[in-house]
């Protein structure tokens, strides 16, 4: 059976490794001429994702470039003294199993997972599927596949084509995100994060111990959705300027960096809202169906678990596309519900929007990094939809068993 994934940042090479796995044979097709290696910004793995990850034999390569962050610096605007913030104890809170890594080190990862058993196929993408299974690409010749998987993000180009007008199915949760690449202009110690906290905008700078540079991450409110095209670069660097204008002199020299090479990223923190992520031998997975939000929702673990998921029941059914299908989408439908929702309430406390919730948000971190880390745990418990949404996911367990 031959199956066609889109898409090689996170999503995809989980998938095909798994699809590997249990014996189908996996093309990957990715728009960018190469793996990218820039280093990307820091996501989060959460237990669901660390317990695949350790299956797939990688684990030890996750944590040997985590970012090691352990401390955060907040300065509020308008206040002299910076708030200290234990940054183990809210990752112990959150999650019982968590690493920080940097996205491009963990696609690199996942990539070489699986790369002897799979085809890649760069610098090229799908223009047209037929319902029969027929693809073409923009340089490779035309092929047949049995399945095809959008795993190209936020902006997929698989779901336009086979979705038309439900591709455009989002929701603006308020809030946008930034991350720019530039040198470390702070001379953070080992495991530091410095951040800039005011209503309604966060600024972030951290590094990671086995990279020279830093990176800054922006977060910031807008009630309405602003006026730009997601590949028009100079507008959103414009857009960000005015957005953080007169903030603090640390976040005006980051801005400074915007005319530099650094690698950059913008986008809006929306979610997908399709009710169904699968027509006839197309499916989706990771934020290319069912995105919670970047940065908030907890993406990255959901696309892992995503794709261990539809590979397992790809696998379960004998590569019946219609029958494994409606078994994916039943068991990921209310884990991503509950992402969703818990997005749009971390968005709103991690960007907050009056001098109070900025005030609030920075000493609840200082009251967690003051509990011992098996208080903050317990009391975190007591709410698997809140700070423990992701560790209440489930990880099914699929035999291996190459299918005939």
């Amino acid at each position: 059976m031959r199956i066609l994934v889109q898409g090689a940042s996170i999503a995809g090479p989980v998938l095909a490794y798994w699809l590997s796995r249990h014996g189908f044979d996996v093309t990957v097709v990715e728009r960018a001429p190469e793996l990218r290696k820039t280093g990307g910004h820091a996501v989060d793995l959460f237990r669901p994702a660390m317990d695949i990850t350790e299956r797939m034999g990688v684990l030890p390569d996750v944590e040997a470039v985590a970012t090691g962050s352990t401390r955060l610096t907040v300065h509020r605007e308008g206040v002299r003294r910076p708030t200290r913030i234990d940054l183990g104890k809210i990752f112990q809170a959150a999650s019982d199993r968590h690493v920080e890594i940097m996205r491009d080190d963990l696609s690199e990862i996942y990539y070489d997972a699986g790369r002897a058993d799979v085809e890649y196929l760069f610098g090229d993408s799908i223009t047209a599927i037929s319902p029969e299974g027929d693809v073409t690409f923009e340089h490779a010749a035309p092929r047949r596949f049995d399945v095809v998987v959008g795993a190209d993000g936020l902006h997929s180009n698989v779901r336009r084509l086979v979705f038309g007008e439900e591709a455009g199915l989002t929701k603006f949760i308020g809030a946008y995100l930034a991350v720019l690449s530039l040198p470390d202009t702070l001379g953070l110690e080992d495991g530091e994060t410095v951040m800039h906290l005011g209503a309604g905008r966060t600024a972030g700078f951290y590094g990671a111990r086995h990279i020279a540079d830093a990176r800054a991450v922006f977060l910031f409110r807008r009630d309405e959705q602003l006026d730009y095209d997601h590949r028009d670069v100079p507008r959103q660097k414009e857009l960000l300027r005015h957005a953080y204008a007169g903030m603090h002199p640390h976040v005006d020299a980051w801005l400074a960096e915007l005319a530099g090479p650094g690698p950059f990223y913008f986008d809006s923190i929306t979610q997908l809202r399709l009710d169904s992520w699968s027509r006839g031998r197309v499916t989706l997975v990771g934020d290319a169906g069912y995105c919670p939000g970047p940065a908030v929702g907890g993406s990255t673990s959901l696309a892992v678990l995503g794709a261990y998921v539809l590979a397992g029941e790809l696998a379960v059914a004998g590569g019946d596309h219609e029958r494994a299908f409606a078994a994916y989408e039943r068991e990921m439908g209310e884990l991503v519900r509950q992402s969703r929702a818990f997005a749009g309430g971390a968005a709103r406390t991690l960007i907050p929007a009056t001098r109070t919730g900025v005030w609030a948000l920075a000493r609840g971190g200082q009251l967690i990094s003051a509990l011992p880390a098996g208080v903050s745990r317990a009391l975190a418990k007591l709410n698997s939809g809140g700070a423990r949404m992701h560790d209440s996911m489930r990880v099914k367990d699929y035999e291996v068993t190459p299918v005939g």
